[in-house]
């Protein structure tokens, strides 16, 4: 008859399991063996067998541990989850910075006096590069190209006079502005024979930033996706008259149309640990029907086997889409990839150090230049500089932020969930595609809903700038382009309306009493100045009330102020006199000294602070 052993399963380590092997050998072998002193051949094998249970143990726990995101420890393991959760860990952050390009050009006369002759205008290729002069020579890019021959509201050019003669000017300096990344290019080949199926390559470096671009023997383009079932990229095509007729009137302020491109020329990228970077490829061949999305109804309810009631399924979009439309594989050919590296805290460089042009194709814009030595003179005046110091740079994810950046990546999946969300991206949209400058959202109003709307229809209020950083309503071409960018973000069951925000265009009106012994003049332009800085524009939001005691307590700071003794706020209106068209009734929106907005979505703006900001000295 076999005998039921007492088997302990909750001992693990070392010493539990040594003495649960002693107590089952006295327990079940008692006059077999009892020698249990250290030194004995019996101990050595039960220790023995202890030892490996421990190890085996520590393993098994170990392993669990690292299949969870929040107590994994390994990298390269927490990079395989964040994966897992849809999130792109970064190996470094790269530091930002804006820089100021310079040049001068010359003065010729025209009808409305002495203008720059745009002839001369340089052109600064897209990808330049910038080299700082500080310890470490970091380098600095600068993704979009600089056309100073092109002014607009998301790309002003601001002109100054740099020389005259006499009275005469003879030198105009231009200046223009782009952000830049602390980042260098560098160039990898990939030789492909015959086509595989989700073929993959490596690029070994420090502190890579991401792929810039990729490009076949053939000159096609391969386009980086989130995921290889991701068939369509945004595209930007030049705002002109052949690409969209109807739009290419708003090319002052929106300068490129936004698209949605479908590709099969496609790869996705994974970083394998902080040095490589995986770089994977489709599985089809060109001649595979692979971007086609062929839902069936034999694989949605009426054909699944497996479910007797269909009414309580949850069906998933994707499960029902059989196709295998991962892109194609390279056949044959020769893919040049382009990387950025860099970044750091070295790369977090002082102001007024970057300075000089480490690669850069700096040209003319006008080939026919009618004298050579004022193009040298010209050509020779090119500039650029950081007035501000670069920052932002770091060493790339901790541990920690990868697992809270994944979790949170797992919740939103870059999804407009909240009104929020789809603020920020409407701001974010890049300024080639034009620039929102204000943004509001609220779900629409009872009274303006159509019949049988569902709730989840939202109204986006936007405005613009001008070429003079004043507000003005967005463009169609603009709106466009907000459309499409919102639409791959964009939750299915809402519905967005991109509408005009009302601007109302006020003055302020000051009486302030001066204390003794201090210029009534001096005290007022300081006055002024204050009441400009509190109103500039990019300080206001859409729906943002007027708190007149803030107002009061800035100019009751200024020293020499006695007392505030009133101020006041009127409706400028008038599109003749340059105002918005649209009056406002200050005084009956006011209360408890508070102008409060409308209930439509408006803004204030002090349009013309030089003239619509007025104040007195009055005596006490």
């Amino acid at each position: 008859m076999a005998i039921r052993r007492n088997i302990q399963y909750i001992n693990r380590d070392f010493t539990e399991l040594r003495a649960s092997l002693v107590n089952y050998a006295r327990t079940y072998f008692p006059t077999t063996y009892n020698d249990f002193s250290p030194a004995s051949p019996g101990m050595m094998f039960m220790e023995m067998a202890a030892y490996v249970g421990d190890i085996l143990s520590f393993y098994l726990d170990n392993q669990i541990q690292e299949t969870y995101l929040q107590y994994a420890r390994q990298t390269n393991n927490l990079f395989e989850l964040a994966y897992m959760f849809g999130y792109k860990p970064n190996v470094t952050q790269a530091a930002a910075v804006d820089l100021s390009f310079y040049q001068t050009l010359p003065a010729v006369s025209g009808s409305e006096g002495y203008q720059p002759d745009f002839n001369y205008c340089l052109f600064v290729p897209g990808n330049s590069t910038f080299i700082s002069n500080a310890s470490g020579s970091v380098t600095f890019l600068i993704e979009d190209p600089v056309d100073f021959s092109v002014s607009s509201s998301g790309d002003p050019t601001e002109i100054t006079v740099y020389s005259t003669a006499g009275s005469v000017p003879q030198y105009f300096l231009l200046k223009k502005t782009r952000k830049a990344v602390s980042a260098t290019i560098n160039t990898i080949e990939f030789s492909f024979g015959n086509p595989q199926q989700f073929s993959t390559v490596e690029i070994s470096n420090n502190n890579i930033i991401g792929v810039l671009d990729a490009f076949d023997t053939d000159g096609n383009q391969w386009y980086e996706v989130d995921y290889l079932a991701q068939d369509t990229v945004f595209d930007s095509i030049k705002n002109t008259n052949v690409n969209d007729p109807n739009l290419s009137q708003y090319e002052g302020d929106t300068p490129y149309l936004l698209q949605l491109k479908q590709v099969q020329r496609r790869f996705a990228t994974r970083f394998l640990n902080k040095t490589t970077l995986q770089v994977q490829f489709g599985s089809g061949t060109n001649t595979d029907t692979d971007e086609e999305i062929l839902p069936n109804t034999d694989n949605v309810g009426l054909g699944l086997p497996f479910e007797v009631d269909k009414l309580t399924t949850a069906f998933s979009p994707t499960n029902f889409i059989f196709t295998k439309n991962y892109g194609i594989a390279p056949n044959n050919t020769t893919i040049t990839m382009r990387y950025l590296t860099g970044g750091g805290v070295v790369s977090n460089v002082p102001q007024n150090t970057i300075t000089q042009v480490y690669n850069s194709n700096i040209q003319f814009l006008n080939y026919n230049l009618p004298n050579s030595s004022t193009a040298d003179a010209v050509f020779g005046s090119f500039a650029v500089n950081n007035a501000a110091a670069a920052n932002g740079g770091g060493d790339g994810d901790t541990d920690q932020e990868i697992r809270q950046n994944a979790s949170s990546n797992y919740a939103t999946q870059l999804r407009n969930v909240t009104q929020n969300d789809y603020l920020v991206r409407a701001l974010s949209m890049p300024a080639k595609y034009g620039m929102i400058s204000k943004a509001y959202i609220e779900p629409t109003k009872a009274q303006n809903a159509q019949s049988g709307a569902a709730a989840s229809v939202l109204d986006l209020y936007v405005l613009s700038y001008d070429n003079n950083s004043k507000l003005t309503n967005a463009s169609l071409a603009l709106k466009q382009n907000l459309s499409t960018y919102l639409s791959q973000y964009r939750m299915v069951n809402d519905s967005i309306n991109i509408k005009d925000a009302f601007i109302i265009n006020i003055g302020v009106n000051f009486d302030i009493i001066v204390l003794p012994n201090y210029n009534s003049n001096e005290i007022l332009t300081k006055c002024i100045v204050a009441l400009r800085d509190f109103f500039a524009i990019d300080k206001w939001q859409i729906n943002e009330p007027i708190v007149l005691r803030d107002l009061y307590v800035i100019l009751d700071q200024i020293e020499g102020v006695q007392t505030v003794k009133n101020i006041t706020i009127s409706n400028k209106n008038g599109e003749a006199l340059g105002y918005s068209q649209y009056a406002y009734d200050v005084a009956g929106a006011t209360n408890s000294n508070v102008v409060y907005p409308s209930l439509d979505p408006m803004i204030f703006e002090v349009k013309y602070p030089n003239t619509d900001i007025q104040g007195r000295v009055v005596p006490l």
